[in-house]
């Protein structure tokens, strides 16, 4: 019964980053005024807004005008149930879900803006920031998260490092490389994993970026001064680092 309820709060919350991954780059507030079709305008009824099922039952497509629903939506709302029983699934009901589930909803939302439109809106960056420099004064949480000292060290190396290679380029090149957005969100998982999470996360995330770019960079398709979202690596690289957090944490202190 409770996978049945965690199941179905990551269907809702992956509607609700849907539309922030709509209305954040446009500048829309994300609760103001209904859902509506892309395409048509006209807009969509309760039973056409269930998450995943609506899609399968309207067989992708908007009922008014009959264009394509982009598979995004089911995509989103599928990593969003997974995101949300994984980490159940781990975590149990706790504080630490809480978190990471609020952490993992942002991320995804980060993810597919930043993919799209090569942004990464500060409305998300700060408050991911603010809430991982808050919650290390609590002493009882789970050892993945610093205390309030590595959190804000984390948080300055974090956005020092990027800066850094954004100033450095600049002075080589005579234009801009990456974009402070990928400084903030660095930041913010400096705050929340501490210092140590930053040169593991931005050694991997530049390598799954390199890995992902070379065969384009091959064909051709893409050039070296293509603009490329590295804020999605900067995630996969995160989550990688998550996953080996405990054997990391280990060999630092050891």
């Amino acid at each position: 019964m409770d996978f049945i309820f965690v199941f179905v709060l990551g269907a809702l919350w992956g509607s609700f980053a849907n539309v922030c991954i709509y209305r954040l780059p446009s500048g829309k507030g994300v609760v103001s005024g209904r859902s509506f079709c892309p395409k048509c305008k006209k807009l969509i009824t309760w039973k056409d807004n269930i998450p995943i099922i609506s899609f399968l039952l309207l067989n992708g497509k908007c009922r008014k005008c009959k264009k394509k629903i982009s598979t995004k939506y089911i995509l989103v709302e599928s990593i969003s149930i997974l995101i949300f029983l994984s980490i159940y699934f781990l975590y149990g009901i706790s504080i630490t879900t809480i978190l990471l589930l609020i952490l993992g909803l942002i991320f995804l939302i980060i993810f597919f803006i930043d993919l799209k439109h090569f942004i990464i809106p500060n409305v998300l960056t700060f408050s991911l920031m603010l809430l991982g420099f808050v919650k290390s004064f609590d002493p009882n949480l789970h050892p993945m998260f610093p205390n309030f000292i590595n959190s804000i060290i984390g948080g300055i190396f974090g956005y020092g490092i990027i800066w850094s290679i954004i100033f450095f380029y600049k002075q080589i090149r005579k234009k801009e490389g990456m974009g402070l957005g990928d400084a903030k969100l660095l930041s913010a998982i400096g705050f929340w994993f501490g210092w140590f999470a930053i040169p593991f996360v931005i050694f991997i995330s530049s390598i799954i970026a390199l890995l992902s770019v070379v065969p384009s960079l091959i064909n051709k398709s893409k050039k070296l001064s293509s603009q490329i979202p590295f804020g999605p690596y900067i995630i996969l690289g995160t989550l990688i680092y998550l996953i080996f957090e405990s054997s990391i944490r280990s060999i630092i202190y050891y």
